[in-house]
């Protein structure tokens, strides 16, 4: 949906209407995880609900949408190639006209994205509720009704929570807003801000990282002590660039479950008193770039200065995945391809050696 929002919003404020289709939920091997979305206006298309598979199908049905359906897309039996997923998944698709009459709240929506203020979106998509019914949900005011208070009390404490962990999925209730019962089910979108990248060390490698972290959806800051080499000129790609002792940064700013921390000092009289900070934050990825000898003299300065095993047992390093790189850009891919495994739960192993599903849901 961010990918798209851009476009969308200048039809929504040009009085344009046009429709819009939401992956809400997904079985097996989708292609695409909820919140992917694909807006059509005449002949004009945004996003992706799929990759491919259905688009065609999805065009059809929100080119001419008059009101709010949810769609099943899977591969069929008698022909893998119709109508489906040929890759053997389901989806389901929330396809919904949007105009300024019919979902006026897009415009806070999208300023509170812009803004990077979190926001959620709660839409009723099955259920004996009306299909369609929309709750705008930020962490301390609410917008609009899925059509009960009770019902509107109970996702508006689950979407803040959703919010609190960046999460996007479908919640199951009551027709009264029940907890206990599943028959109504209400998509929650949640926009949380970016995770954040913090990337120690203005150096080459640096760059690349900061790189590949800005095209993966991180706030990418890039921060050293040294002037000459912490320059925006130097880092383009990066949200900011400051230029600080690295330890005294990493204590002053706010680090969560999502944030990401990549030591590339490669100097122990910055990285020491980095990693003493970093691995006492809940910072949900530590590593730190270096040799095995390097790693292993490291190990020894923290412990002296007072980490236990539990802390240290945080560490990556040396940082990144066995992808045999050389480069800056090389390990920057290899730094990745470590961040998606973790997120995702994947073995880190060829997919050609690895049976059943390719989509993980979850570590």
């Amino acid at each position: 949906m961010r990918d798209v929002l851009p476009e969308i919003m200048g039809w929504w404020r040009s009085g344009l209407r046009f429709g819009l289709a939401t992956v809400v939920s997904t079985f097996s091997s989708a292609p695409r995880p909820p919140g992917a979305a694909m807006a059509v206006r005449g002949d004009e298309v945004v996003g992706s609900v799929s990759g491919g598979c259905v688009e065609g199908a999805v065009f059809e049905l929100a080119a001419g949408i008059d009101e709010p359906v949810l769609q099943r897309y899977g591969v069929t039996d008698d022909d893998a190639f119709a109508v489906g997923l040929t890759c053997g998944g389901i989806i389901d698709i929330l396809v919904e006209p949007v105009s300024v009459e019919t979902f006026p709240e897009l415009g806070d929506i999208a300023r509170s994205v812009e803004g990077h203020e979190p926001v959620a979106v709660a839409t009723v998509v099955s259920g004996p509720g009306r299909v369609g019914a929309r709750r705008v949900v930020w962490p301390g005011r609410s917008s609009g009704t899925l059509g009960l208070d009770r019902l509107d009390e109970a996702v508006d404490d689950d979407a803040r929570g959703m919010l609190a962990q960046g999460v996007t999925g479908i919640r199951r209730y009551g027709p009264q807003g029940e907890r206990r019962l599943d028959d109504l089910a209400v998509f929650v979108h949640s926009f949380a801000p970016p995770p954040r990248m913090l990337v120690f060390g203005a150096i080459d490698f640096a760059a690349a990282v900061a790189r590949l972290g800005k095209f993966l959806g991180y706030h990418v800051t890039v921060c050293d002590a040294r002037p000459v080499f912490a320059t925006p000129r130097r880092f383009p790609e990066a949200d900011e660039v400051v230029v600080r002792w690295p330890h005294d940064y990493l204590a002053s700013v706010g680090v969560d479950e999502r944030t990401v921390i990549c030591v590339l000092t490669h100097d122990p009289k910055f990285d020491v008193p980095l990693l003493e900070v970093a691995l006492r934050t809940p910072a949900g990825y530590v590593g730190a770039m270096g040799s095995r000898r390097t790693h292993e003299d490291r190990l020894a300065r923290l412990r002296e200065a007072g980490l236990g095993e539990e802390e240290l047992a945080r560490l990556r390093s040396p940082i990144g995945l066995d992808l045999g790189a050389r480069t800056p850009e090389e390990t920057a891919v290899s730094i990745a391809a470590e961040l998606i495994q973790l997120r995702w739960g994947g073995s880190g192993r060829p997919l050609s050696d690895t049976a059943g599903r390719i989509h993980h849901e979850g570590p």
